[in-house]
């Protein structure tokens, strides 16, 4: 998407399923971290941040999820209906009954420009994504679509990473016709 960051943090991921729910963690290797948003639904992409976009069934045909977390676990999280609708933010009472940890505790108001390493893990029940959209529950041979991203808008040091390629001259990581598959085994 556009030119290439200078940097670059190492960013790892892992998606596992179980029989309630969904749980991924991300793993950075990073620089320049920072972390100002502090409620829930504050645009935490300008932190230094990790993205989850998913569709939770084989095709984008039914709209996409966000979940976007700071290194110090605030969460935004939306839902985006396929038929063009205005995007929908996920309820704070729905969003309670997911699990988020981060390794970094508290606002990172101070840019820290030395090498740090920072993970953010979450558990996305399935019942809490049922009530937005049909969920295609994970087994082995199923398809999800979907994205991770890295990114800081707003640090000393702005980048957008992506897993699956996305063809925009620009950063932009909702478009879901980029997402790639997620196979589940």
């Amino acid at each position: 998407m556009g030119e290439p960051p200078l940097h670059r943090p190492d960013t790892r991921f892992r998606i596992f399923y179980e029989p309630e729910a969904l749980n991924v963690l991300f793993q950075v290797q990073d620089r320049y971290v920072k972390a100002v948003a502090s409620h829930y639904q504050d645009p935490v992409y300008q932190d230094s941040c990790v993205e989850f976009f998913f569709c939770p069934e084989p095709t984008v045909n039914q709209g996409y999820f966000n979940l976007e977390i700071n290194c110090s676990g605030t969460a935004l999280f939306e839902f985006h209906p396929a038929d063009g609708k205005e995007r929908i933010q996920i309820h704070e009472s729905d969003f309670r009954r997911l699990t988020i940890a981060s390794s970094i505790d508290g606002l990172v108001e101070q840019e820290i420009a030395t090498p740090v390493s920072w993970n953010a893990a979450f558990r996305l029940p399935w019942k809490m994504l049922a009530s937005y959209t049909e969920v295609t529950k994970p087994e082995p041979g199923s398809v999800w679509r979907g994205n991770f991203h890295k990114c800081a808008d707003r640090t000393s040091h702005p980048h957008w990473l992506t897993w699956a390629p996305v063809d925009h001259p620009t950063p932009r990581f909702h478009l879901p016709q980029f997402f790639g598959f997620l196979n589940f085994i």
